[in-house]
């Protein structure tokens, strides 16, 4: 039985997730549209790790549905986990294996063909080249960025889940993995889903963005968009305001407080 091709790569419904009496993401609903990048915005706590987690179908919801590229995740998620990949500078990978091990273990894991060139190919692509028998424990924190997306980009994912990628880089590195992320999107046509807290980051590279606070989106829109509406000069401004409280949409909408998200 073959997947069916889904209109939206994402379909996210009702979800919740709850940890004994604390619900970390609380009635989520939104949909991604296939070949968008989608940015995913919240303070610390917002829900936006965890809500990545239950779309990856490594934590499964207390209720409510996700749907990735048309199967049901917390039932059918082996028939597209192969399309799927994560990226996170948060997420180690094995210290004392040499970056071409550890690439070789993640394609294995996939079941992939052509190992070798595939590594050979994305070590010039993202000039890890000379860094291939190196452990990734000697590496600069921009080095293990690289091979993490590296890693993420192993099996052409059609659905690239990256939260934080830039997170501690230095500008040049960091706009150089931006621009490595636009060109993978633009190549094949892949659907991004990025969590950051790096809001020229999110103006640059996402065409939609979801606002969340306390478990819940609270907003979404363009970037754009979400400027004009709250009458700032930045998305940054924007985020501030959602974050505090402080600040009105052009509806007259405060934004929510945290006992009003709740």
């Amino acid at each position: 039985m073959s997947v069916e091709p889904a209109l939206d790569a994402v379909v996210v419904d009702s979800l919740v997730k709850s940890y004994g009496q604390i619900r970390a993401v609380d009635a989520v609903s939104f949909r991604v549209a296939r070949g968008s990048v989608t940015g995913l915005l919240g303070g610390n706590g917002a829900g936006k790790t965890t809500t990545i987690a239950m779309m990856m179908g490594l934590v499964l919801p207390t209720s409510g549905r996700v749907e990735v590229l048309g199967a049901d995740m917390a039932r059918d998620r082996h028939r597209v986990l192969h399309r799927i990949n994560f990226e996170s500078p948060y997420v180690d990978m094995p210290m004392r294996l040499t970056v071409r091990e550890n690439l070789t273990v993640v394609a294995g894991l996939y079941g992939l063909d052509f190992v070798a060139e595939r590594i050979a190919a994305l070590a010039a692509a993202l000039d890890l080249t000379d860094l291939l028998e190196r452990p990734v424990g000697k590496l600069s924190a921009g080095q293990k960025t690289r091979v993490s997306l590296a890693k993420a980009l192993i099996n052409d994912p059609d659905l690239l889940l990256l939260d934080e990628p830039t997170a501690s880089l230095d500008p040049d590195t960091a706009d150089w993995v931006r621009g490595h992320i636009e060109a993978y999107r633009d190549r094949h046509g892949a659907t991004v889903l990025l969590a950051s807290h790096n809001m020229p980051e999110v103006e640059r590279l996402c065409d939609r963005v979801l606002m969340m606070k306390t478990g819940r989106i609270v907003d979404d829109g363009a970037p754009r968009e979400l400027v004009a509406r709250y009458g700032r000069a930045t998305l940054e401004d924007v985020f501030l305001d959602v974050a505090r409280g402080t600040g009105r949409a052009g509806d007259g909408r405060l934004a929510p407080t945290g006992d009003e998200a709740s």
